[in-house]
């Protein structure tokens, strides 16, 4: 039996992982001096709630090769073979400790890096669980998911520039001029990387540049797994999101309504705050 673990940055809570019958490793987030694990005594809402309301910035932490291992030990204890797929390397130090952990497991364990993170994360662990059905080699799997994850694509509006520069990924000159004059960047995964490839002044505009960069990838392929996502603690920028990248959707899905929906969790949503609103999907 081929077994999957996946890490919480592709935003899968605990309650979620068991009923997709995946094994979850959360990352470690803290808000000064409290610490939880993120979808596991943190749910995606109350960190949200918390981000708002505390006056700490949050820090997460990777997750190491000793907790690894343990896992490792645990799965493969029946002779099962285990992928874990885990957030992009160059994001977090987790996949180099994933690998580690790997090679005490040779033949039974497979280290998968996403190159990315949130949904882009989710929906190759979404594709693994499709391809395991009727597999026994999980090397084959991990070798079939290293190139299907080249054509994940992520597309993601924020909202605010505050969390970015908070977080020390922008400048505050930057942030500050960006607020005054509303812009809202567009930002993608690149080359398993957090990359700036747009920006409007105004949600109507952030969102017609948001449908022509899916367009310009080539098309949504909805015969894969896809997702759209959202941060914070409404939905209402996504709905808005869908309705005004109708083009998108239209012949391609039964309803809007039944099209996957993900809240982002502690490890993006730290950067990017409230309000942000995105896809993840496989190219055409």
């Amino acid at each position: 039996m081929i077994k999957i673990l996946i890490d919480s940055a592709s935003d899968i809570e605990q309650a979620e992982a068991e009923k997709l019958g995946v094994e979850l490793l959360p990352m470690e987030i803290r808000f000064g001096e409290e610490s939880y694990f993120d979808g596991v005594d943190l749910s995606h809402r109350q960190f949200f709630e918390k981000l708002i309301e505390s006056a700490d910035f949050p820090k997460t932490s990777q997750i190491n090769e000793y907790r690894f291992t343990s896992a490792f030990e645990k799965l493969t204890a029946n002779g099962d073979q285990v992928i874990a797929i885990t957030i992009s390397s160059k994001l977090s130090g987790t996949f180099a400790c994933a690998k580690k952990a790997a090679k005490r497991f040779p033949g039974r364990v497979f280290a998968v890096d996403s190159l990315n993170a949130a949904t882009g994360e989710r929906i190759l662990c979404d594709l693994a669980l499709r391809l395991i059905e009727n597999a026994s080699d999980a090397a084959a799997v991990a070798a079939s998911l290293n190139e299907y994850k080249k054509k994940i694509r992520v597309l993601a509006v924020v909202d605010t520039l505050k969390y970015l520069r908070k977080g020390g990924r922008i400048s505050s000159v930057t942030a500050f001029a960006g607020e005054m004059l509303a812009v809202k960047p567009v930002v993608s995964v690149v080359d398993g990387e957090v990359k700036l490839v747009g920006k409007a002044i105004g949600s109507k505009r952030s969102n017609n540049l948001l449908m022509q960069l899916v367009q310009k990838c080539g098309g949504i392929d909805f015969t894969m797994p896809y997702g759209l996502m959202y941060s914070g603690l409404s939905d209402e920028y996504l709905k808005k999101y869908v309705e005004d990248s109708r083009p998108l959707w239209e012949g391609q899905v039964k309803s809007t309504d039944l099209m996957p929906v993900y809240l982002i969790g502690s490890t993006i949503g730290t950067h990017v705050g409230p309000n942000a609103v995105g896809v993840a999907f496989y190219q055409k």
